[in-house]
């Protein structure tokens, strides 16, 4: 009963706020301060206000309430398990199958840029032996030598 009254205040209070808004020339805000001053009021007729009372003081609605919060807190904790772990155990099977599937039998080496020699590309009257420099794996350390030149190393 005193829960209805006071939404009932608060609605009536908000109204008037929002037309002394609306007489300031201030449209948006006053239809804005209108409708939150009508939700209350809406609360009120359409009994969630009776409810929320008779939730608020009943002990069986708490537990129930509590029950709730277990739940949750059950279903969060093995989402988090199973996002650690990586999914269910059938998602991590045919994870597993895929990647011995897309494994390759060899693994290319990596690319050095365009400055890497192969020996199509490498001038005719030069050897891996005779590259550009000092013994036979001066064509490895080619690119690496340039880089340091260029920061003055």
């Amino acid at each position: 009963m005193i829960a209805e009254t006071v939404c009932s205040a608060v609605a009536v209070a908000g109204l008037g706020i929002a037309a002394v808004t609306a007489y300031r020339k201030r449209f948006l805000a006053a239809t804005r301060l209108a409708a939150y001053s009508l939700v209350p009021l809406g609360l009120v007729m359409t009994g969630v206000v009776d409810w929320l009372a008779d939730t608020a003081f009943s002990p069986t609605a708490w537990a129930g309430f509590g029950v709730l919060g277990l739940s949750w807190v059950l279903f969060s904790t093995s989402r988090a398990v199973e996002r650690r772990r990586g999914g269910t155990r059938k998602e991590r099977r045919a994870a597993r199958g895929a990647r011995q599937e897309a494994v390759a039998p060899t693994a290319s080496a990596p690319s050095l840029g365009p400055s890497a020699r192969t020996p199509a590309t490498r001038p005719a009257g030069q050897s891996r032996a005779t590259g550009s420099g000092s013994g036979s794996g001066g064509d490895d350390f080619s690119d690496i030598e340039a880089i340091l030149k260029k920061h003055g190393i």
